[in-house]
């Protein structure tokens, strides 16, 4: 796919890796790039660099995302590309006692912006791709989401959700010639990274949200369904499946150190 002519809304536009995308897809030439973001003054900033538009949008409110289809659509054309990218830190705790959490906000909040928000992005799309002879949806989700994330089961999970969701939107729409592509880096180096205790997802550098966009560019170009900024994910993949308990083995020994030299 090229999105020179293309018409694309980023979530999560307003920072970090949204912001650099649009950016890049600017540069690359699509026709419009609609910045949606719930920081609607950054979202209007990064909006006005690109000779763009922004909606404010909070990608947890189904309403919110239909609303951001349906205007981009009467205002400037079909979305050709729509990226899910909106993405939150929470729910990290390296001294936690039970994976499963004292309360159900973290789960709660998580599972609305990792997960429901690529569901309501689809819900609202698939018919006008579909009906218009097909699309794309890029999904950022993370390498937490193929491997797993020490530190934060509700992050973990939502993750590895997500990921399944992407794989059944490409399986159920490769007839309708609607194209999926996962975004899933380790640490890139954004303010939601910062906010959360440094763990495994830097241990092999953390990359620029610049170096990231350039790589989901190229993925685009060749259709590929899984982009990884960081490549040597893949070899942890194949480590994890061919031998799965030595591979819980491994990342408990991680977590136990993460806890020590967080406990200091």
């Amino acid at each position: 796919m090229q999105v020179t002519g293309k018409v694309v809304v980023v979530t999560g536009g307003a920072n970090g890796i949204g912001k650099a995308l649009c950016e890049a897809f600017h540069k690359a030439g699509a026709a419009k790039v609609v910045v949606a973001d719930m920081d609607a003054a950054n979202a209007r900033a990064v909006a006005a660099t690109v000779d763009g538009a922004a909606f404010k949008c909070d990608v947890a409110q189904e309403k919110e995302i239909s609303h951001v289809v349906e205007e981009t659509e009467r205002q400037f054309g079909p979305i050709g590309l729509f990226c899910s990218n909106a993405g939150i830190g929470g729910g990290f705790d390296p001294m936690s006692v039970n994976a499963g959490g004292a309360s159900d906000e973290p789960w709660q909040r998580s599972w609305a912006i990792h997960v429901m928000a690529h569901v309501y992005a689809a819900r609202h799309l698939v018919p006008r791709m579909k009906a218009r002879g097909g699309g794309y949806f890029l999904n950022t989700i993370s390498a937490a989401g193929l491997l797993s994330q020490v530190g934060s089961p509700a992050y973990s999970t939502t993750k590895h959700a997500a990921v399944g969701f992407a794989e059944n939107l490409a399986i159920s729409h490769k007839v309708d010639n609607i194209k999926v592509s996962i975004l899933c880096p380790q640490g890139v180096d954004t303010n939601m990274l910062r906010s959360i205790p440094k763990g495994p997802q830097s241990g092999d550098g953390d990359l620029t949200p610049e170096q990231v966009a350039n790589d989901v560019l190229a993925g685009l170009e060749q259709e590929s369904f899984l982009i990884l900024p960081h490549p040597q994910v893949l070899g942890y993949m194949r480590k994890k499946t061919e031998n799965y308990d030595r591979w819980i083995g491994g990342m408990a020994k991680i977590q136990a150190k993460m806890r020590e030299e967080f406990g200091k």
